[in-house]
């Protein structure tokens, strides 16, 4: 049997012939121990027999012992399913305490992804004598959610004094500004149980707290109430302005009432608020006032830095105030956030438009220049952006040497791609892009590309552009950029009048061309549609629809591009207006539209989710490539962003409030 197992009678083989890991697949799932025995006997010859044997063990990993991971790991070696074990039992040991077999087990773990693994191996370290203050503080703040691994790191270097009172409270002012009350409660309990327990109930009406806290003027209490203030700006932006404007920026310290008016700037920002700014200016008029050293007892997050740039963009005000707020905000994220292309981009945008006339502001617009310079061309939007702002024009990079027999052939061979293959072949699409990428790990771009090939013919799409996108030196647009179904894909944007490069650019970003795609909020298909879409845009266009057809290619496809254009046309051909309706529902940025005339790509980076507004950046980034292949002529990203985005014209058609 060959490798390709995409599609009708060729998927039904091989489910039947490998229907035993199927079968242990489902076992795992409802936690059957006797099925799962039982599985790993009878799937002994089969190629994915490791799997079975890895979801038969994990299923019982917490009365595992050492001696049956070792001879696991030694039936296995260098397999992504002995490294993903590896984690789990690594886990596993930490929650035991094990720390002599984990840091037996530890050296061997390639991946070495899992944060709370990293916590539990820098505890170690500790217990061991070694100083790992700095890279403990680091995973510690990454956190997320309370997991037992970082917690037991802060507890131990807590008490070890080599974490601090300013670390906790840091900590916790993280955790509030990432709606995570539990983690920070789990934070300042390091402190105090009264104050973890003050936490709690700031957290569920910080309103109320404020109104019944006497400041005392010590840190508990200062603390406490900046953790209120930026709880309440998530809550009310407006109502935690006031509160600081009548009382609170008066009471703390200008280091916390700084950071309490950026949080509610972050809030009032990612509302799409007029005064956001001014609520940063505020801040930044406290900052400037803190003596040398200050600033570091309550520095702000990245993230709140990149909604003061943002609100900067949307700032209807004096250009010289515009341009300061993002020069300040860029300025003051850490080095690895300001080398994003972002804000690389817009922090130049900065310096040129903070330049003096004449001679006293060529030192700038040198420095403005220089910066494009080192992202112009890069293959990203912004990259896209500083190549036209310099006057550039793109030129798609040149083929690479076409593949060798023996460069196929050896991918083809490998025997964690063919496991990979096997695995989406029959359904366990998961599994098979996890075995996917662990294989990829080490390769150079020429392995990376037959990698890519192999991927590509057979159908994967999804694998065929990840790993091609992988490559540095030698880049294949084909592998990057493919046109499955071109003839059929161009045909139905031709017959409603879609630019079927934009279509290409959106499919890309929807669903890397799997036509079973389903995402987890119930979109399908080849281009994403939500049911109740589908039935929508059916009855609009007069299709006979029956919900089962939302998968079958030609169906999707068409319903699909009905619906983009009824979008498009609706946002007057925006593209960026119809790729964030796309993706989040035309009635989002309808209101995201209302404030400021703004050029798209300052429109488009405050769009306030994250995956939307990444999506739209990529559709249009994918958009220029695809135009620039099919027409064989350059393409100009800010063509394709078009004119000001700003609220809708009197004089324009109404909305149609019927699309859903």
């Amino acid at each position: 049997m060959g490798i390709l197992l995409c599609l009708g009678a060729g998927l039904v083989q091989a489910q039947n012939e490998h229907q035993v890991v199927l079968d242990a697949r489902d076992a795992l799932r409802k936690k059957d121990k006797a099925r799962l025995v039982a599985a790993t006997v009878a799937a002994r010859q089969n190629p994915l027999a490791q799997w079975v044997e890895y979801w038969e063990l994990t299923n019982r990993l917490g009365t595992a012992t050492v001696d049956e991971l070792e001879a696991f790991y030694a039936r296995w070696p260098g397999t992504y399913v002995e490294d993903r074990l590896r984690n789990d039992w690594l886990l596993e040991l930490g929650k035991r305490r094990d720390w002599v077999n984990f840091s037996r087990d530890f050296p061997r773990f390639r991946m070495n992804d899992d944060r709370e693994v990293t916590c539990y191996e820098l505890l170690t370290q500790h217990l061991g004598g070694i100083d790992v203050r700095e890279a403990a503080r680091r995973a510690w703040f990454a956190q997320r959610d309370a997991d037992d691994g970082c917690d037991l790191l802060a507890s131990n270097l807590y008490a070890a004094g080599k974490f601090t009172e300013q670390d906790a409270w840091q900590k916790a002012r993280l955790s509030i500004e990432a709606n995570r009350p539990a983690v920070a409660r789990s934070a300042v309990s390091l402190i105090s149980p009264a104050a973890s327990v003050a936490v709690a109930a700031m957290a569920q009406n910080p309103e109320r707290y404020l109104k019944q806290l006497a400041p005392r003027g010590d840190a508990v209490s200062t603390e406490l109430a900046t953790l209120a203030l930026l709880r309440l700006a998530a809550k009310d932006n407006e109502a935690a302005a006031a509160q600081l404007k009548a009382r609170w920026q008066a009471v703390l310290p200008k280091h916390l009432a700084a950071l309490a008016w950026a949080g509610a700037g972050k809030q009032a920002a990612q509302s799409l608020l007029p005064e956001a700014a001014s609520y940063y200016q505020r801040a930044w008029q406290l900052r400037r006032d803190l003596p040398a050293g200050k600033l570091e007892l309550a520095p702000w997050s990245d993230d709140m830095l990149a909604w003061q740039l943002r609100s900067a963009l949307r700032y209807d005000g004096p250009d010289a105030e515009r341009w300061a707020l993002v020069a300040n905000a860029a300025g003051a994220m850490s080095t690895s956030e300001q080398n994003d292309p972002a804000w690389v981009y817009w922090r130049a945008r900065a310096m040129r438009g903070q330049a003096a006339p004449g001679p006293d502001g060529e030192a700038a617009r040198l420095a403005a220049k220089q910066a494009l310079e080192s992202i112009a061309g890069q293959m990203h939007f912004y990259g896209k952006l500083a190549l036209e702002d310099l006057g550039g024009t793109m030129v798609l990079p040149a083929s690479p040497v076409p593949l060798t027999a023996a460069e196929r052939d050896a991918a083809a061979r490998t025997p964690g791609f063919k496991r990979a293959l096997l695995l989406i072949g029959i359904g366990l699409r998961s599994e098979g892009v996890r075995e996917w990428n662990f294989t990829l790990r080490g390769l150079d771009d020429r392995q990376l590309l037959a990698a890519a090939q192999l991927a590509c013919d057979n159908e994967v799409w999804d694998r065929c552009i990840n790993t091609s996108d992988r490559t540095r030196s030698e880049v294949d647009m084909a592998q990057r950029f493919p046109m499955p179904f071109r003839k059929d894909v161009v045909a139905q944007a031709g017959a409603i009048g879609l630019d079927p490069a934009y279509l290409y650019g959106l499919i890309r970003q929807e669903s890397r061309f799997i036509m079973d795609a389903r995402s987890h909020v119930g979109a399908s298909g080849l281009m994403q549609i939500m049911p109740a879409t589908a039935r929508w845009t059916a009855k609009k266009i007069g299709m006979d629809y029956k919900q089962d057809m939302i998968t079958d290619r030609d169906v999707n496809l068409k319903l699909g591009t009905a619906y983009l254009k009824l979008v498009l046309d609706d946002f007057q051909g925006s593209q960026a207006l119809a790729a964030a309706a796309y993706n989040a529902g035309p009635g989002r940025p309808r209101r995201w539209r209302d404030g400021p005339l703004l050029e798209p790509a300052a429109w488009a980076e405050n769009i306030p989710f994250a995956e939307t507004r990444d999506y739209v950046k990529k559709v249009l980034s994918n958009s220029v490539y695809y135009g620039a292949l099919l027409s064989g002529k350059p393409e100009s990203l800010k063509s394709r962003l078009g004119p000001q985005i700003g609220p809708r014209e009197a004089s324009s058609p109404a909305t149609n409030k019927e699309i859903p």
